[in-house]
């Protein structure tokens, strides 16, 4: 398989990945109410962290994860490392 192809797929893999964490992430943002989720207790106020934030930001971290471990995937094996393949 040549660099550019590589390349390409490398590309469908993270656009793949992206929308699916954005489709998951707007998906648990509707779902749950927004009144429901923890509350951390502070010296003044409590706050709430709603359950469909912390989805959210999951889903994202996740995407933003598998992006970041595919992409050095990619330089090792760029770089030599073909234990990867």
């Amino acid at each position: 398989m040549t660099i550019l192809a590589q390349t390409v797929q490398l590309a469908f893999r993270i656009a793949i990945v992206w929308t699916g964490g954005f489709l998951l992430a707007a998906a648990v943002n509707v779902l749950p109410p927004s009144k429901v989720g923890l509350t951390l207790y502070g010296k003044e106020t409590p706050l709430l962290i709603p359950f469909n934030r912390i989805g959210f930001w999951t889903c994202l971290l996740a995407a933003v994860t598998v992006t970041a471990l595919v992409v050095l995937r990619a330089m090792l094996t760029d770089i030599g490392w073909r234990s990867f393949n």
